[in-house]
């Protein structure tokens, strides 16, 4: 009989499963054994500073441990961090941490799974094909940008002599980047290759021109042969984590791969998928663009971390996370509270949950994760369990495709960031970028209105202001940049970079 085994081989101290293969062989036998694991979303508070996580991926991983010592059969999808900024000390290294870690976690955090490498090295290429045709007179200008995996101050912005004339060019860290993108997205090899041969490499006499008119693209796919396979560790408690995909959630999608939760699902009854940053970046991007425009499943429950420090030592902050958690709530996804403890906050417990109740919240969850791990958690899950156990599969939400880009950020703008459509202000400059935008996609022949919205924001705000009273508030579009082959449209609503400097540490 065939199993997931057959489509399993050794990488390393890790492995890696064809899950492309996988899935075609599900589909193809539709009575093979497999599972329909529910989705729980675990997403978190907005922090206070970028560089500075709440925990979910500690989190995440003491969670399914719980699980599994419940006899609950239970896995993670991570994303790969990116090693100059997370494993450079900037934040967390989205490899848990104490009692809540990963096996290996050097293999996540220095970008030894693969496909980041893999990924830049093919953008890179595109780029250099690009380069090529502006020496053949195919392209005037060049629109994709080159990736790193460590930040440079200096190539945010280069020119590259072409001869005759300078190209402007610039260079983003490969989480950031449109490739890697078109691989969380994707379902297959030949649907990553239609993706980049959709990908706009630039202009010719001011009209778009995409990768598919003069690049052969499988010396791109070829690349990419290893990177599209998620990567298998565990916890160092036994518990399956899958790690697979990198973008950042402030200025990209900031999801797991959509293949490997997936193939999670066949595999187990619960798949605990971790969505970066805050629930006003990556939970609102796993729910608007993964579920709402590409299919994924809508998530069964919620966890939204935060830290003790976080919810409670600033006032004028402190409606960031009654605010998630209400949200999601409205969302009728059942959404349980969990703070992160660190050393010596045990004392807050009694507090923490008299506010909590005074909310309205669940039972919340707390504990000091990195010392006591899923043993923590593990007493504090039957309300969780119940409504995993009792609630149905979600129901799959209505598209957004073909509604006006800016009416789709102001509906973004109201249900993730709390800012009504009126208080939504468009920077000078906003409209020619639209217009531009809207040019360039009727080049290649689609409509910007069809594509996915990313909102690219700072990670530690939700508004222009977070410290302004609520009627106050605001939210600024700044510019707009197609992604079109990852079906998606960027939208800058705050300052945020797509090459930040690691912090010294």
């Amino acid at each position: 009989m065939t199993t997931i085994q057959d489509f399993t081989s050794q990488y390393g101290l890790v492995k890696k499963i064809d899950a492309f293969g996988y899935l075609d062989y599900l589909k193809a036998n539709p009575d093979a054994p497999r599972k329909h694991g529910k989705i729980v979303l675990v997403t978190a508070d907005t922090p206070l500073k970028a560089s500075r996580g709440e925990g979910k991926t500690t989190t995440t991983i003491a969670l399914i441990d719980a699980l599994n010592k419940r006899g609950i059969d239970a896995a993670a999808v991570l994303r790969q961090p990116s090693m100059g900024i997370t494993a450079a000390g900037s934040k967390g290294g989205a490899s848990g941490g104490g009692k809540a870690s990963l096996t290996h976690p050097e293999l996540i955090d220095w970008g030894l799974t693969g496909e980041m490498a893999a990924i830049a090295a093919a953008q890179n290429l595109l780029v250099s094909f690009a380069e090529k045709a502006i020496d053949d007179g195919k392209l005037d200008t060049i629109l994709v940008p080159r990736v790193s995996e460590v930040p440079s101050r200096s190539l945010r912005s280069i020119t590259v002599d072409a001869g005759k004339n300078n190209v402007a060019e610039k260079v983003v860290l490969t989480p950031t980047s449109e490739l890697m993108q078109i691989v969380c997205l994707s379902r297959s090899m030949d649907e990553i290759g239609q993706r980049v041969a959709k990908m706009i490499a630039g202009t010719k006499d001011g009209k778009a021109v995409t990768f598919g008119e003069f690049v052969d693209l499988w010396r791109i796919t070829g690349i990419l042969s290893d990177a599209v396979k998620p990567a298998l560790t565990e916890t160092v408690n036994g518990s399956p984590v899958y790690v697979h995909g990198g973008p950042f959630a402030n200025v990209s999608i900031g999801i797991p791969t959509l293949v490997s939760v997936e193939m999670a699902c066949s595999l187990h009854d619960v798949v605990i998928v971790e969505a970066g940053y805050g629930a006003d970046a990556g939970a609102q991007k796993w729910l608007d663009i993964a579920c709402r425009e590409y299919g994924a499943q809508w998530p069964s429950a919620a966890i939204v971390v935060t830290r003790a420090s976080t919810w409670r030592d600033d006032p004028e902050l402190a409606w960031r996370y009654p605010f998630h958690v209400d949200r999601l709530e409205k969302l009728d996804i059942p959404t349980f509270p969990l703070i992160n403890l660190w050393e010596g906050e045990d004392d807050q417990v009694p507090a923490l949950r008299e506010t909590a109740a005074e909310l309205g919240f669940r039972t919340p969850i707390v504990g000091n994760l990195f010392r006591d791990g899923g043993e923590a958690l593990a007493p504090q899950l039957d309300g969780f369990v119940e409504a995993l156990s009792n609630g149905s599969m979600p129901a799959q939400p209505h598209s957004h495709k073909g509604m006006a880009i800016i009416e789709n950020i102001r509906w973004v703008a109201e249900h993730a960031y709390g800012v009504p459509a009126d208080r939504v202000v468009l920077k000078d400059g906003f409209a020619d970028s639209l217009g531009a935008a809207s040019a360039l996609c009727a080049d290649a022949g689609f409509r910007l209105d069809d594509l996915a919205l990313v909102a690219v924001k700072s990670p530690a705000t939700m508004t222009d202001n977070d410290r302004a009273p609520e009627d106050e508030r605001t939210v600024t579009l700044k510019k707009v940049e197609v992604h079109a082959g990852a079906g998606l449209v960027h939208v800058n609503l705050t300052s945020s970079l797509t090459t930040p400097m690691p912090k010294i540490v």
